[in-house]
């Protein structure tokens, strides 16, 4: 992307665009806008949101201090139902999977959800 992945995160039709101070990301802000015009594509205004300190982006919070899980998403964990099928031990592991970065051991601490994805293995 000719230098813009130093500071530009796109996923499907969402753009993340950050810096370390106003005046770069205003640069920063303004390359990316003419590279979409370039291509014939154009931001939805209604749809942007700039100048922001903290952004939720993927299921995550961001800010100049680093990266956390949104608290939606811990939410979302804490009221999970106990899985009881195969399919729903599936959905949950993919859920806190996602955070998995997030969780010290995640990997021991998921093995045994894991092993009951295992074929021929008894679900009780």
């Amino acid at each position: 992307m000719d230098g813009l992945d130093n500071y530009v995160v796109v996923f499907i039709d969402d753009i993340l665009i950050y810096s370390k101070d106003k005046e770069e990301h205003e640069h920063h802000l303004r390359t990316v806008l003419e590279r979409l015009r370039d291509h014939k594509l154009y931001a939805k205004f209604s749809k942007c949101e700039f100048w922001l300190e903290k952004i939720a982006f993927l299921g995550h919070i961001i800010t100049a201090e680093g990266v956390a899980v949104d608290p939606d998403k811990v939410q979302a964990v804490m009221e999970w139902q106990q899985p009881i099928n195969v399919s729903e031990i599936r959905s949950f592991i993919g859920l806190v999977g996602y955070c998995r970065r997030f969780i010290e051991g995640f990997a021991k601490i998921a093995r045994p959800m894991s092993t009951l994805l295992q074929k021929d293995k008894k679900f009780e």
